[in-house]
């Protein structure tokens, strides 16, 4: 009997994944298992956003880098602002093109080895035409070790500001491209992102419903002309994902503070905050990087701990940690100085101790996913990443192992 049952068990769950895979192309319960066993510490997964611009593709030559190398040009050309200023950064495994397979597959090891289990790419829709997407596509998702981390889109669906990303070519500010979307584009962007992405097995999925990050909500709800006519074009995105046979989408929406309460859209009344969230269907919160920028990063780490606690106890949705590497966007600013640099106290011990609170408070969550985000893998031009460099080594991606195997001395 225990026999017969142990087949017929077998050709079941062999059948149901015959029956998904002409909508999947694998099955179900294995892509659920999948996540899960992709992370080196099952119990959490540790996102780091990947900013992906340092390769050459055809719009950003046009328009904004030349050199061919992204934004290794404009990284390069750091230059310190005071004493003790670490300008120009310089990158431990030298300035590699990040769609590069083979250099995602070094990306992908050091991450994995040290905790880092999901990388979150920035996405963008520009002009009727996908840019920086050749980083995910054919860097990570080209390396043959791809699916020992997990990884979904963040859509950055902000303005491209000319004198931001190159002010030796825009000596004033300049729109590039707008972040906003029409109808048919949305309904590009939306068949594209399912076709290509949420179908891979290694797409983060909560309860098998993909995870898909808003960077500007501000600028999708323009596109539509309010919120009426966003939660119209969120509805239709729920739609198109069910018609791939998926239960559903996790919506997570980037949001900040505003004098240190928490703000959505034009919102920072509780009660706004939540009628938006259920109006539009928003599945969770999280934030790309700590607001604002102090000079001390234990004060900044502070401010923003504090933010974490004010989110929770407002919102009827999870809440998801974000924790900062540092902050240093000079090499795109030639008048910032010392008043916009995060330069105290900025060291991986430190990063550690605040990587341990995110750590604490998704243990004192237990009914939400145990998700942490982490600005960023590679924000080079912002002077935040992970990634090895020549000052610290491999301090960032060792702090993180440390905090994440458990080895961190709270005391």
């Amino acid at each position: 009997m225990k026999a017969n049952q142990f087949f017929f068990n077998r050709f079941f769950v062999v059948l149901l994944c015959i029956v998904n895979i002409g909508y999947f192309g694998s099955c179900n319960i294995h892509r659920q298992q999948q996540n899960k066993k992709l992370a080196n510490n099952e119990d959490y997964y540790v996102a780091a956003y990947v900013w992906p611009s340092c390769h050459d593709e055809p719009m950003s030559r046009e328009k904004l880098w030349g050199e061919g190398i992204g934004e290794w040009e404009i990284i390069q050309k750091g230059n310190p602002r005071f004493e003790g200023h670490y300008q120009p950064r310089i990158p431990f495994w030298g300035y590699k093109m990040d769609d590069d397979p083979k250099v995602w597959e070094q990306k992908i090891e050091a991450a994995t080895s040290h905790g880092v289990n999901t990388f979150i790419f920035d996405w963008y829709w520009f002009g009727g035409k996908p840019f920086l997407e050749e980083a995910v596509n054919e860097g990570f998702l080209g390396a043959a070790n791809n699916e020992k981390a997990n990884f979904y889109i963040m859509w950055a669906n902000h303005d491209a500001n000319g004198y931001q990303w190159n002010h030796y070519r825009y000596k004033t500010d300049t729109i590039v491209w707008h972040g906003e979307v029409d109808w048919d584009n949305f309904k590009i962007v939306v068949d594209r992102i399912i076709k290509q992405y949420f179908k891979k097995p290694n797409y983060l999925k909560f309860d098998n419903k993909p995870i898909f990050s808003i960077y500007s909500l501000y600028d999708l709800v323009e596109s539509f002309d309010g919120l009426e006519g966003t939660r119209k074009a969120l509805d239709y995105f729920r739609q198109e994902v069910k018609a791939a046979r998926f239960p559903g989408v996790h919506l997570q929406v980037i949001s900040y503070g505003d004098n240190g309460n928490p703000n959505l859209l034009w919102e920072n009344d509780p009660e706004s905050i939540n009628k938006i969230i259920t109006l539009l269907g928003i599945n969770s919160i999280t934030t790309y990087h700590w607001g604002g920028v102090n000079e001390d990063y234990l004060r900044w780490g502070e401010k923003e701990m504090s933010l974490w606690h004010k989110w929770d106890s407002t919102l009827t949705i999870p809440y998801f940690p974000n924790v900062s590497v540092g902050y240093d966007d000079t090499p795109r600013f030639p008048k910032k100085g010392k008043e916009s640099v995060v330069h105290f106290n900025n060291t991986p011990e430190n990063f550690a101790a605040y990587l341990q609170k995110a750590k604490e408070y998704v243990d004192n969550h237990p009914n939400q996913p145990n998700l942490i985000t982490i600005n960023a893998w590679n924000e080079w031009v912002e002077g935040s990443y992970l990634e090895p460099d020549m000052r610290w080594g491999y301090g960032y991606l060792e702090a993180v192992k440390k905090v994440m195997d458990g080895k961190y001395d709270k005391h």
